[in-house]
């Protein structure tokens, strides 16, 4: 099968969709990889390093987009909907569920596309989601602390602390994947840290890695009203598969935070939790409402791109070889990897991005 890569397009995301070992792969297995001249070289990998694993390099992103199989990181952007009519199946990142115009441009293009967020084990776990999880949910309070600095426009606390001065404290909406590496982050650095969840399976799960170092407590409004007031960092972990995150937190809510407080919404590319949460960019990240600092970068993980990129690879992998092997005839042998599609000539197919657009065929 001949495969393309382009280079990635949305603000400062370095991250590209295979690596140099992953092309490798496929080219071994007789397959053939189609690289956009530059598209590994902010993830630290160079035209070179391609064309030594095999790849074929191109200069223009409609050449790659005109091969069998697109392999991406992020959804497509407006300058790249032409080119969906183009291509006959796309593997990507589309959290389609706060994306109506994409959601509408891949219906009318009849290409089949598969979402990296919603392929689905058996036991309910996210394999393509997990690895960028983890690194926005650790990068979520490393930005966080950032921020909190006053010269960031924050309220110029120090997150751990030091001897006779209290630490400072963050509140987690969410306790999954994102929730729990932003805990261990949070905790490495020595703040007061609350974790809240509906699950309390997942709470006391939680507390057999945490035990007394982080609070625990299930999520209803009342607690959450309490809480967010004193939170110096407000992360934002909540995840409900292909749909439009829950807003948990009012405006109201977050006027009654401290002046330069921060909010981090690891959920904005679903929509976010927090209501006045809006979507930012690397180039231009926080922006202060409510006297709140608010950052809504929904491309994180493109801030470390190589490491991120191959914590990505690592776990595509074996779902890009199955789609170069079999087409769409892998989808009819691995559930996991059908779960993932959300569109398919013309009708969206996941049943979860159907309810949010109940009005799209």
């Amino acid at each position: 099968m001949e495969i393309g890569v382009p280079k990635e397009i949305k603000d400062q995301e370095f991250r590209v969709g295979l690596s140099p070992n992953s092309v490798r792969v496929l080219c071994d297995r007789g397959h053939q990889v189609f690289i956009e001249t530059g598209a590994g070289v902010g993830a630290g990998f160079t035209d070179e390093d391609y064309h030594q694993a095999g790849a074929k390099l191109v200069t223009t992103a409609a050449e790659v987009w005109m091969k069998d199989l697109v392999v991406k990181v992020k959804e497509p952007l407006s300058p790249e909907y032409p080119y969906l009519k183009t291509t006959k199946l796309l593997f990507t990142y589309l959290h389609l569920a706060a994306e109506r115009q994409l959601t509408e441009a891949l219906l009318s293009s009849k290409i089949t596309a598969i979402a990296y967020e919603t392929v689905e084990l058996p036991d309910g776990r996210l394999p393509l989601l997990t690895p960028m999880s983890i690194i926005a949910g650790r990068l979520s309070v490393q930005f966080g602390a950032r921020y909190l600095e006053k010269q960031q426009g924050g309220r110029g606390v120090l997150l751990g602390g030091i001897p006779g001065v209290p630490a400072g404290r963050v509140v987690i909406l969410g306790g999954g994947v994102v929730g729990t590496e932003a805990a261990r982050i949070a905790v490495g650095m020595g703040a007061q840290v609350q974790i809240f969840d509906i699950s309390v399976e997942r709470l006391a799960y939680l507390e057999t890695i945490f035990g007394s170092r982080v609070e625990l407590l299930y999520s209803n409004a009342s607690a959450i009203e309490k809480a967010v007031p004193k939170a110096d960092l407000l992360i934002g972990a909540v995840l409900v598969t292909g749909r439009r995150a829950p807003i948990l937190v009012s405006r109201e809510l977050v006027a009654k935070m401290h002046p330069g407080s921060v909010i981090v919404d690891v959920a904005v590319d679903q929509g976010g939790c927090i209501e006045t949460l809006r979507t930012t960019s690397h180039s231009s990240p926080t922006y202060v409402e409510e006297g709140v600092v608010h950052f809504g970068v929904p491309n994180m993980p493109g801030a470390v791109p190589w490491t991120a990129t191959q914590a990505l690879n690592n776990s595509t992998l074996p779902y890009v070889l199955k789609l170069a092997n079999e087409g769409l005839k892998a989808l009819d042998k691995d559930a996991s990897l059908a779960k993932g599609l959300n569109v398919k000539d013309g009708v969206l197919i996941h049943p979860a991005v159907k309810e949010v657009f109940p009005d799209l065929k």
